[in-house]
């Protein structure tokens, strides 16, 4: 790197530093909005303003609804050569966890700082890591930066009720060298295993009064039916049967044994006491290790139930059925999250840890997040990415949710470095 580039890039350190005042405005503008979710459909006004800065930042900026009153925001930073330069995507969602039930001791939207702590909904997870982005990009702009490659932007909205800003962005043909998803990491480098939600549903070809149930279990009673109630039992104890296994026989990296967990989390069905249940829905939760997909991890799921269900004398007649995930949490009351691997031996991994190293003066822990974030939908479309952001989990949707400033300037010290590094590499030279 040339003398010219090193005396760039420290100016540009040495504004984050010297302006780092806005950074505390900038992040106080994006706590104020409420848009907690759910409720969600509020996030339009937020986005507007995001707009408007990134347009002042210089970047090409598109914009789309998503939901009522909930916008997509998407925006590119020409590059001066970006067909020979990498290019970077930095993706981050402004919609945070509800405050429903929580004893707050100060204004969650308006925010407050104690000593290095700053405290506001959203702080953590992850208007925090928002804020670096914006401050960063308005930075660039101050000093004239002109990065060879392009630097693209995504503000999204859905993550916090499984819905699928991020994917919708993507499907309709984005491509980048490299993705960093800002979400809550605590500056730990992290992929993520996947999770996808899903409705097992049993039920009867006939509805029956509740006085028949004593011809349906008496002996001698003759009356070949079932209570859906009931026969959901072998539905999970399957599902038991299956995670059991799991647990003994998978394993990845970074995660706990058995991580891969099946959860049965909702169960809903009936009519009322004068009948017999006739059809019962049981709403799963289920976690999955990087190395799986959606597909395979389902279908050995419907494997399992389908078994049990054939070896029982009612069931093999009246086989469960199977809904699996959705775009929305709130909408159609399913989810998908698909899993993120990691390649160290990436360029872009490794030279975010050399970045983060130089900043801190210590290497990164490289791990895995046992919770999950957009970061999945970049590797399911085939883009390389990493989630790595500010705040800690355990600050994540607590209520007086806190964040360290120093550590979100150095964040944005460090997201500073990996841009102005990646986006003036050249592009690896394609092989014949």
């Amino acid at each position: 790197m040339s003398s010219l580039a090193k005396a760039t890039e420290q100016a540009l350190l040495q504004a984050l530093e010297d302006h780092q005042d806005d950074l505390f405005e900038k992040l106080g503008q994006l706590v104020a909005f409420k848009t907690v979710s759910p409720t969600a459909r509020n996030t339009t006004p937020l986005q507007e303003m995001i707009t408007t800065q990134l347009e002042t930042a210089g970047f090409d900026v598109k914009t789309q609804p998503f939901y009522d009153t909930d916008t997509l925001v998407s925006a590119t930073l020409h590059g001066t050569d970006a067909k020979a330069h990498n290019s970077l995507l930095l993706n981050g969602h402004v919609d945070v966890a509800t405050i429903a039930d929580q004893d707050w001791q100060t204004d969650p939207f308006t925010m407050q700082r104690n000593g290095d702590l700053v405290i506001g909904r959203g702080v953590s997870d992850m208007k925090g890591a928002m804020a670096c982005f914006l401050y960063l990009f308005d930075q660039l702009k101050a000093l004239g930066v002109q990065l060879p490659g392009d630097l693209k932007f995504q503000s999204v909205v859905g993550e916090e009720a499984g819905e699928v800003g991020t994917k919708r962005l993507l499907e309709q043909g984005e491509t980048v060298d490299f993705a960093l998803v800002g979400d809550t990491s605590d500056l730990q480098l992290q992929g993520q295993g996947g999770v996808i939600t899903g409705w097992v549903t049993l039920k009867s070809q006939k509805t029956y009064h509740d006085g028949n149930r004593v011809n349906m279990v008496a002996a001698g009673g003759g009356l070949k039916a079932a209570s859906m109630v009931e026969k959901m039992v072998v539905v999970i104890q399957a599902l038991q049967t299956l995670e059991h296994y799991w647990a003994v026989t998978k394993s990845y990296p970074g995660f706990p044994a058995g991580t891969d967990t099946i959860n049965p989390s909702y169960i809903e069905g009936g009519i009322h006491p004068a009948f017999v249940a006739d059809e019962v829905r049981l709403w799963i939760t289920v976690h999955f290790y990087p190395d799986e997909n959606v597909d395979d991890i389902t279908a050995e799921v419907e494997q399992q139930v389908l078994a049990a269900a054939t070896a029982d004398p009612w069931l093999r007649d009246n086989l469960p059925t199977f809904e699996w995930g959705g775009e929305s949490m709130l909408v159609d009351k399913g989810e998908v999250f698909p899993s993120l691997e990691l390649d160290e031996d990436s360029a872009a991994i490794q030279l975010l840890e050399v970045t983060h190293e130089s900043q801190i003066g210590e290497a990164p822990t490289v791990t895995m997040s046992t919770s999950v974030a957009d970061g999945g939908w970049f590797d399911y479309f085939g883009i390389p990415c990493v989630i790595y952001g500010p705040g800690t989990m355990s600050q994540a949707h607590t209520n007086d949710e806190q964040a360290s400033f120093t550590q979100l300037l150095t964040y944005t010290k460090i997201i500073a470095r990996f841009v102005w590094q990646w986006c003036h590499a050249e592009k690896p030279a394609k092989e014949n």
